[in-house]
């Protein structure tokens, strides 16, 4: 899982090196964000308290995006979410969106058509590592997007 490091404010970019892809669940599960950075981050906090929980990903993802749908404070949020372990991968969004992508590839944010476009290309045209092609398809993006940069964090399992 792989995420840049801009953070923008309308047309102004206000960092270049925000942390939007973690480590969580004592580093058996990958999570990121987009959108605005505190609710991304107390989604984030949501979904692992799930996570412990249930101890299942599906389960979780599905536990959370009820709460965040039916929930009057959740639902103002205005992010989405990415969770993913080894084997499973999701896309959560406030409508109660649980999307398990094609392919294994899900890109969220604003270069996020982008990066999942380079992805797919790249998976299907070489045979380079998912580290590596979720790298190249985020720089792909930030080539493409202003509001994306090339300061690139990759988590892997």
């Amino acid at each position: 899982m792989a995420g840049d490091g801009q953070v923008t404010v309308d047309k102004t970019v206000m960092k270049h090196g925000a942390r939007k892809v973690r480590r969580i669940a004592a580093g058996k599960v990958l999570a990121g964000f987009a959108g605005s950075a505190a609710d991304g981050i107390a989604l984030l906090e949501k979904f692992e308290a799930k996570f412990a929980e249930y101890k299942d990903l599906t389960r979780a993802a599905v536990e959370l995006a009820k709460d965040w749908r039916q929930d009057r404070a959740l639902r103002r949020l205005e992010a989405l979410l990415i969770v993913g372990t080894a084997e499973s991968l999701f896309v959560l969004s406030g409508t109660g969106d649980v999307i398990e992508p094609d392919e294994g590839i899900a890109a969220i944010g604003s270069g996020g058509p982008y990066a999942q476009a380079a992805a797919a290309a790249l998976l299907r045209n070489t045979a380079l590592s998912a580290e590596e092609i979720a790298r190249r398809a985020l720089g792909i993006a930030s080539e493409i997007c202003i509001y994306t940069n090339d300061d690139i964090i990759v988590e892997t399992l």
